[in-house]
């Protein structure tokens, strides 16, 4: 399955394995609730869907890649202690506490989330002392005497072999004791990440061209060559930092990112492209409303990946741009929460200086996401999500009145009322370019297969997704309906096609 579903039925497993009963314990008991093992190829966000899992169900998150372990780090250390049996003194060796099972207990302290996930990554390259220890681990829920806390369920991961040749098959014995998911890399998932993630287009419309080199990995005579989601991620990342640092990126750069010097070469030329059709035909200037002399001829006689390219660049544009409104549509909400909290506690707390108190529920909010942060659950995620919300609630709490108490509510009312109808005007001003992007669309391609790669990539962006469910926007629902459900419907009749010729060929 790809991650998306892995991530989804690690959840469920999860929510089932804390289901309580009437009693407060747990409906399926701690022994019987298999760890789980996420098998798949390196770099797919095997380790990323824990933190995003975490922050979902809301519990803490310990995350442990097994070899960087000795035995002693992964057990505790021994240590002699004097026992009488039998009235005869003995010593006996015991164990301290597992820095593993350690970090859990100071997890649930830091946070104050009693129940959580503890992932071990890697958990088959473990060394020969080691493989017992996690045998024990995965069966017993154990490392040497100590167990692991309640309501923590156990998650690990691990490479298949061709990935790995350190790698140790487990025995059917440990395998009857596991959940085993096993994760394939898959390109549609991956750019609806993307999408969301920020990664930068030309990496996205590549692989729309060339979806056969998303995931590869070869061992040759020069050695293993490999490029992955991961990898075209960070690349990603060092792309966006060059262009804003007027850093000029190529092959030997890219080949740093991805570690197969063909796709790597095939890459770097394609971006000359992209950056030679992103200065040609301006698209800022297209989503203006304002098509450049000679495009719309220039594309006419254009091959066709050229034209889908510049598809490519617009989609883009409109995605950087609804991304951003999508952002302070989610802050105005935050903020919409804690104003609401707060015209609460007033009516609850009417002795209580408004100032005062919104500095306390601003402390409480500032505190609650810092447990998440303590509990393991997304770090940067959560920092990027609040960042300007509470930069936006500090300006809202110099609007506070500094005597009449009874306007204070009102004036930070206005205050959001100002910010609301600001995000509005964004809104329709998104909508402007939208209905520019179809002005070229339909000039350059009419109801082409451009336009269905044009319908499919807005319908496949979570962003541009949400944004056209609440904004409406004629066009897109129209060529939506026209054509997809067209591409639907000829798939269909292909498939029936081919069922009638197995029947009348009688293979059925």
């Amino acid at each position: 399955m790809n991650i998306k579903r892995a991530k989804a039925e690690i959840r469920d497993t999860i929510e089932a394995y804390l289901k309580k009963d009437a009693y407060g314990d747990y409906r399926i008991p701690e022994i019987r609730q298999r760890p789980i093992l996420l098998m798949g190829p390196p770099g797919v966000g095997k380790t990323q869907i824990m933190d995003e899992i975490a922050g979902e169900c809301d519990i803490g998150l310990v995350s442990y890649t097994i070899t960087h372990h000795t035995r002693q780090s992964a057990i505790g250390l021994p240590f002699i202690v004097e026992k009488t049996y039998g009235g005869e003194k003995h010593s006996v060796t015991e164990y301290t506490m597992s820095e593993i099972i350690a970090s859990v207990y100071d997890r649930i302290e830091a946070s104050g989330k009693k129940e959580g996930i503890l992932f071990i990554d890697e958990i088959n390259c473990v060394s020969e002392t080691l493989a017992p220890t996690m045998l024990q681990f995965l069966q017993c829920k154990t490392f040497g005497n100590q167990k692991v806390p309640s309501g923590w369920v156990i998650v690990s991961a691990g490479n298949p072999p061709e990935y790995n040749k350190s790698v140790r098959e487990f025995d059917v014995v440990t395998l009857d004791r596991v959940k085993v998911i096993n994760v394939e890399a898959d390109l549609q998932v991956f750019k609806e990440y993307a999408y969301q993630a920020g990664v930068h287009h030309a990496v996205i419309s590549y692989l729309d061209a060339h979806p056969e080199n998303f995931y590869r990995s070869e061992r040759t005579v020069d050695g293993m060559q490999f490029v992955t989601a991961r990898g075209w991620e960070d690349l990603s990342e060092m792309m966006i930092l060059y262009e804003e640092l007027g850093k000029k990126m190529d092959e030997q750069v890219i080949v740093q990112y991805l570690q197969y010097p063909r796709i790597a070469r095939d890459f770097s030329a394609y971006l000359e492209l992209y950056y030679r059709y992103q200065k040609d035909f301006q698209v800022p200037e297209i989503l203006a409303g304002r098509i450049p002399a000679g495009v719309l001829e220039k594309l006419r006689y254009a091959p066709f990946d050229e034209r889908v390219e510049i598809v490519s660049l617009l989609l883009g544009a409109l995605n950087d741009r609804i991304g951003a409104n999508r952002k302070e549509d989610h802050s105005l909400s935050l903020i919409f929460d804690f104003l609401r909290s707060f015209r609460q506690k007033s009516s609850e707390n009417e002795e209580m200086p408004s100032a005062e108190l919104f500095q306390k529920l601003l402390d409480d909010l500032r505190n609650s996401v810092r447990k998440r942060e303590e509990a393991g659950q997304s770090e940067r995620s959560l920092r990027e999500e609040y960042r300007e919300v509470f930069l936006s609630l500090e300006r809202y709490q110099r609007s506070l009145p500094a005597r009449d108490e009874r306007s204070a509510f009102e004036l930070l009312r206005g205050v959001f009322e100002k910010d609301r109808e600001k995000l509005e005007r964004d809104s329709f001003a998104v909508l402007d370019l939208l209905e520019h992007a179809f002005d070229f669309m339909e000039a350059a391609f009419g109801e082409s297969t451009e336009m269905v790669y044009f319908i499919t990539e807005l319908s496949l962006s979570p962003g541009a997704a949400s944004f056209l469910r609440e904004y409406e926007c004629p066009r897109y629902y129209r060529y939506n309906k026209a054509l997809l459900f067209e591409d639907e419907e000829a798939q269909v009749r292909k498939e029936l096609a081919g069922i009638r010729r197995e029947m009348e060929g009688g293979d059925l």
